[in-house]
């Protein structure tokens, strides 16, 4: 099994930072596109819980990367809001590089700035050309996603802080 984590610091409180991260239209917004790390491909997800957060939730991705099909389930097995979240794959898994992972996110600080750390756990597929594309993409397309998931939640965290100066802004500027 192979682990590779990433954290970084943010300007905003531990549950604001999980919470961001814990929006899956935030933290998986880079595979619904089409990028170079997905080979033009991108991905689908579908939502087969009655809720979008929490303990339980469970998520469908589909997609193709070039001509392979991809189509897994990721159930969140451990969820304490503002702090922790684990979610993993179940079920027979159709990925390429991957053959199962298990993501942990954790965060800590106080009401100015906080550390979110990122990690994904995975293992390697069967089959020599999975295994071989493994060996060469696998961690690299890891550190993309982390990447990518901690960058997105950060737009977005400057965004919602930016609007909510800018309101500030407004209500004091009109008692004048």
């Amino acid at each position: 099994m192979k682990t590779i984590e990433r954290s970084k610091i943010y300007q905003a409180s531990p549950e604001e930072v999980f919470d961001c991260l814990d929006d899956l239209s935030v933290t998986g917004m880079h595979m619904t596109k089409s990028s170079m790390p997905m080979m033009g491909g991108k991905m689908n997800v579908e939502l087969l819980s009655p809720h979008q957060k929490g303990l339980n939730t469970k998520y469908r991705w589909t997609g193709k990367v070039l001509w392979m099909v991809l189509d897994f389930t990721v159930h969140v097995t451990e969820w304490i809001r503002g702090r922790e979240k684990s979610w993993e794959t179940v079920g027979v898994a159709r990925m390429i590089i991957m053959s199962w992972f298990k993501m942990n996110l954790k965060v800590e600080g106080n009401n100015q700035q906080s550390t979110a750390h990122l990690s994904i756990n995975y293992e390697k597929p069967r089959g020599f050309f999975n295994r071989m594309l493994s060996f060469l993409l696998a961690g690299w397309y890891s550190r993309w996603c982390l990447n990518n998931m901690l960058n997105d939640a950060a737009r977005k965290l400057a965004h919602v802080s930016k609007r909510h100066a800018i309101q500030g802004r407004t209500a004091v500027g009109e008692q004048w």
